[in-house]
């Protein structure tokens, strides 16, 4: 399969990749980004642990990992529009946490609106560059929050 882009020509912008790190417990971490990001005005209706799933299931012996699916109902539903429901594939919006080591923990996003321009899923017009700038403002309002 050749892939229609080349992964390593993608600046970490273009995907609207954000990360930081915290000094605290991995659980403590959890609780903080949820707080964060629900203050920035995302709501967080799906959440998992896929290292304690892995290591039940396949015991994986995965250090903690933790995903929020973080969401904000106005921006989704504009994001379904825009993108005649396609971009539901890729909902909610991931904020993804890890433990490093033992009191750091790395938190990690990438924008689903812009991946979803750059693969085609959604189109690359005003209304959708509307949709990116007023996700990323809410994103980016969060990780200064951190």
């Amino acid at each position: 399969m050749v892939l229609p882009i080349d992964p390593s020509q993608i600046d970490p912008e273009d995907i609207g990749e954000q990360q930081a790190t915290l000094e605290m417990s991995h659980e403590d971490a959890i609780e903080h980004v949820r707080d964060v990001f629900t203050d920035a005005g995302f709501g967080v209706p799906v959440e998992f642990s896929p290292s304690e799933m892995l290591n039940e299931k396949v015991d994986a012996d995965r250090d903690p990992y933790y995903v929020l699916g973080a969401c904000n109902p106005e921006v989704a539903d504009r994001a379904l529009d825009a993108t005649d429901n396609k971009l539901g594939a890729l909902m909610a919006c991931n904020v993804v946490i890890w433990e490093e080591e033992p009191g750091q923990q790395r938190v990690y996003h990438v924008s689903i609106m812009r991946i979803a321009r750059l693969v085609g899923m959604a189109p690359d017009n005003e209304e959708m560059a509307d949709i990116v700038a007023d996700t990323g403002e809410l994103v980016d309002e969060a990780f200064q929050n951190l």
